[in-house]
């Protein structure tokens, strides 16, 4: 069986290192972009990516604002989109992120960053 082939969208190059690491030790396969344009750009000419993760804090869209057009398009709207914050304040994560990308249509919401525990609940969506 071929590696899961997961996108990982995420502005602060340190996240995406520290993601893509933990999926790579789990036998996933990573493409990693720097924002939500870039990658829904990629998910116009890829046809592989089985799950979608994504930060929610980036400048140019917001991860809400990516899944949103992914629930728009026919094309990958089929594709699970999972969202990832940071635990500053976590029950505004869970009032305000939580339950707007959840409604929005995700699969889930984490906190970063990924650790290697995560990575079960996340194949379950693929």
């Amino acid at each position: 069986m071929a590696a899961p082939h997961v996108l990982l969208v995420a502005e602060s190059c340190v996240d995406r290192l520290v993601a893509s690491r933990v999926l790579e030790t789990c036998n996933i396969r990573v493409t990693a972009m720097e924002g939500p344009k870039q990658a829904l750009k990629f998910l116009e000419m890829e046809h592989d990516v089985q799950l979608i993760l994504t930060d929610y804090c980036m400048l140019d869209m917001t991860g809400y604002d990516l899944l949103v057009e992914v629930k728009k398009s026919p094309k990958i709207n089929h594709i699970p989109v999972v969202v990832t914050c940071t635990e500053d304040v976590p029950e505004r994560i869970k009032k305000e992120v939580g339950k707007l990308c959840l409604d929005g249509g995700a699969k889930d919401y984490i906190i970063k960053p990924i650790k290697v525990a995560n990575v079960p609940h996340l194949l379950s969506y693929i």
